[in-house]
């Protein structure tokens, strides 16, 4: 019987982080041992991982085609890895599926974070050890665990993310076969051709979506999540709203869109919805060449990558939909509750994200295999990267003191508004715009290639260090007009400075309005 993913996206770390898959050549029972409490104690609520025994690794890739393995062994292996799981405290067995790849035999094991954990291990299977340790996963090595990280474990004893907790209110009768099996079809999954041949208790553990005896079975949160029709029957507010203000929140039209059903529908079809409703390509014509200037009012990778975000981490405990708001000049995305406490808004605008720790382990499973995100801290620099290819404003993150609520907005292009309309950049202050009436354009046009602070204030004729900093470069680089080539460096003697999209963009704005005999504030001529 298959495990519920494509194992090839598995092997190769497309669905699933590289420090969530250990590979072992042979038999080695005392590093699987230690592996698989590792996995099951999953300290960073990553969703345990995987063992792929039959396959050699070097620097921590899979040498394929693998050397595999015989059929007896992998009918022996699997009764050991049976009788290894009892020597766990608590017991711990991981479900186990032999796979043929590359023609050869593997065995594969598939290690879910314990509802149990913390757990321990046997530091030896020697005759006669009595000592056990708690074992975790750091980066992609397995590890006894320290002092402070065992108080952390015993304290994670008390919380199964909510997402993986047994829902004690309903049946398992509430998740639905047709739902589970387009999933597996969707992730290319060889179990999909098994659906009809298995019990549906049987899938529905496979697919690691119940817990309890047979005569107690009782689904977890994330399976009513993902395969039932109506998930905010049992999490209300389990939505994403929609909410356009085309005349600006002061204005008396609103339109309101709501999306339901299961999360990963909800969240394709409120993408879609946007895709084909509010994103707009733009193109603008050129009298001195013939080629046009093309752009987006909004970047597509960014809003999939911030939406995507805000389902993979937001609670539902809290009865608080996800908000999508569309104005005028901006989208914003908002969310309960805000981003863990390790992580600060200066972290969030760099693009600098290491989470500590997942707050949904189970539904980022799901959507990795749906290649609906990669869950390893890449969506918000992916967003922040789109925005500046596209020449569009950095996005602007927004929480509390108590992290009560997370929000970020998306600026329109500075040129996605109509032709007749004056240019008043978003996000920009009245300081700023002084500064380009005066020196700015100058500083702009200088910095298309990169340049050092130095030759930066000859070409101003500005002398002063203090006010050069001051009232030129730290409100340009504050408002993404320009940005540093070495900017984990800030200090660095080699730095300098380059205009951005964003800033190119205002330039050119600035550059055609002055050259227009009709007025200095309008636009270029735009088609979209």
């Amino acid at each position: 019987m298959s495990l519920p993913v494509n194992i090839d996206d598995v092997l190769h770390a497309r669905s699933v982080e590289s420090e969530r898959i250990e590979f072992k050549e042979g038999w080695n029972p005392e590093a699987i041992l230690h592996t698989i409490c590792a996995f099951a104690n999953d300290f960073h609520n990553l969703g345990g991982g995987y063992i792929f025994i039959g396959i050699a690794e070097k620097d921590g890739c899979p040498i394929l085609p693998p050397l595999g393995l015989n059929l007896h062994q992998i009918d022996s292996f699997q009764k050991k890895i049976l009788e290894l799981g009892y020597k766990f405290r608590p017991a711990y067995h991981p479900i186990m599926d032999p796979y043929i790849i590359g023609e050869k035999n593997v065995l594969v094991l598939r290690v879910q974070g314990g509802q149990n954990r913390p757990y321990k291990a046997p530091d030896s299977l020697a005759k006669g050890n009595s000592t056990y340790s708690h074992y975790i996963r750091k980066g992609s090595c397995t590890v006894k665990a320290q002092h402070d990280e065992e108080i952390e474990l015993l304290q994670l004893a008390a919380h199964v993310p909510f997402d993986d907790r047994v829902n004690q209110t309903t049946s398992i009768s509430e998740l639905k076969v047709p739902l589970i099996k387009a999933h597996l079809k969707d992730i290319k999954s060889q179990l999909a051709d098994e659906c009809n041949d298995i019990e549906f208790e049987d899938l529905c553990r496979k697919m690691g979506i119940v817990e309890g005896p047979s005569e107690h079975l009782l689904p977890r949160n994330v399976g009513l999540m993902f395969f039932n029709e109506t998930p905010h029957d049992f999490f209300p507010q389990t939505q994403i709203d929609v909410v356009q203000f085309p005349e600006g929140t002061s204005g008396e039209r609103i339109i309101e869109k709501t999306f339901k059903g299961p999360i990963s529908q909800q969240l394709r079809d409120a993408l879609y919805y946007i895709s084909s409703l509010i994103i707009e390509e733009f193109v603008i014509k050129h009298n001195d060449r013939a080629e046009a200037d093309r752009f987006f009012n909004y970047p597509y990778p960014a809003i999939e990558e911030i939406l995507n975000n805000a389902v993979y981490h937001r609670s539902y405990e809290i009865r608080e939909p996800i908000e999508v708001r569309i104005l005028p000049n901006c989208i914003t995305v908002g969310s309960h509750p805000g981003p863990d406490r390790s992580i600060s808004l200066e972290d969030l605008k760099n693009g600098n994200l290491i989470a500590r720790r997942y707050r949904n382990r189970r539904i980022g499973e799901f959507l990795k295999d749906l290649r609906l995100t990669e869950g390893r801290g890449t969506g918000i620099p992916k967003a922040i990267k789109s925005m500046r290819e596209n020449g569009s404003p950095q996005p602007i993150f927004e929480t509390d003191e108590n992290r009560t609520f997370f929000a970020v907005t998306l600026p329109i292009h500075p040129l996605a508004i109509t032709r007749v309309s004056p240019y008043v950049p978003p996000h920009v202050t009245p300081h700023v715009l002084n500064i380009l009436s005066e020196r700015g354009r100058l500083l702009l046009e200088f910095c298309e290639r990169p340049r050092d602070r130095a030759s930066i204030q000859v070409r101003l004729k500005l002398r002063d260090v203090k006010h050069f900093r001051q009232r030129y470069l730290r409100p340009l680089l504050d408002n993404n007009l320009i940005e540093m080539t070495d900017p984990n460096n800030p200090s660095s003697r080699g730095q300098k400075y380059k205009t951005t999209g964003f800033g190119l963009a205002i330039l050119k704005v600035l550059v055609e309005a002055s050259d227009s005999p009709n007025s200095e504030n309008q636009l270029p001529f735009i088609e979209n």
